[in-house]
C-alpha cells in the first residue's frame, strides 16, 4: 500500500516537473527563433539577393508585432 502511494505521488511530482520543463523549453525555443533565427534568415535572404521576398516578410512581421499584445 505504501508503495502504491509512493508511486502515485512520484508521478504527480515528476509530472509537474515535466510540465514545467516543457513550458520552459517552449519559451526558450520561441526566444531563439524570434531573436536569433528570424533576423539571420532575413540577412541571408538579403545577401542572396532575394530582397523581393525579404522585404514583404519583414513588413508582415512588423505589422504583426505592432498589433500583437505584449505581456
Amino acid at each position: 500500500m505504501l508503495n502504491l502511494i509512493f508511486i502515485i505521488l512520484m508521478f504527480i511530482v515528476f509530472g509537474r516537473i515535466l510540465k514545467f520543463a516543457i513550458k520552459a523549453a517552449w519559451s526558450i525555443s520561441k526566444i531563439v527563433c524570434s531573436i536569433i533565427l528570424l533576423p539571420l534568415f532575413l540577412i541571408v535572404l538579403m545577401i542572396k539577393g532575394l530582397v523581393g521576398i525579404a522585404v514583404p516578410i519583414l513588413i508582415v512581421i512588423g505589422i504583426v508585432s505592432i498589433f500583437t499584445e505584449h505581456k
